[in-house]
């Protein structure tokens, strides 16, 4: 689509919190809207439908547009928007009891190339693995998505968390 698109998209999730705070299905609405504009078989549009039922707390409706959306193309459209689509269906996954497969879906973004979104990748992987009783494991990825961020330790923050999963080596 075009920036101007781009732009209204990103304005009314911007005003998100204060919207849906007040009438979710009015911002459902909203971006139902803007996806009238695309051209049908566009992947933006059940991206955007997915985002808009998840964000006001209907995972169970989101998870087949995100996967229509993956499925549609969305990578060659954005592959930003695709990984985040990845994301955001594995925590609708977790959220709807299937956080197996959240983790099957996460765990190659773990090697995919590094962007911003690496520790939300992380952040919902460990919330995955956590739903699934692998509560170390997940620590694991947060402390080490942490580690780099932190002002000091990083290297004993990084060095701890791999040993939640390897055995130390002596």
């Amino acid at each position: 689509m075009d920036s101007d698109w781009d732009d209204r998209v990103t304005a009314a999730w911007a005003g998100f919190d204060d919207y849906a705070a007040r009438d979710a299905p009015a911002f459902r609405a909203v971006i139902e809207a803007l996806v009238a504009e695309l051209p049908p078989d566009s992947p933006l549009a059940p991206f955007e439908r997915a985002c808009a039922w998840d964000s006001t707390g209907h995972s169970d409706k989101a998870v087949p547009l995100y996967r229509q959306a993956l499925d549609g193309g969305l990578a060659e459209v954005s592959a930003y928007k695709a990984r985040r689509a990845k994301i955001q269906l594995a925590s609708s996954l977790r959220n709807t009891g299937r956080a197996e497969e959240g983790v099957r879906l996460l765990t190659p973004e773990l090697v995919a190339p590094p962007d911003e979104l690496d520790d939300a990748v992380r952040a919902c992987l460990a919330l995955c693995l956590s739903s699934l009783g692998r509560d170390r494991e997940g620590l694991a990825l947060v402390l080490g998505a942490l580690a780099p961020h932190l002002p000091r330790y990083q290297r004993a923050m990084a060095h701890y968390a791999r040993l939640l999963v390897e055995p130390a080596t002596e």
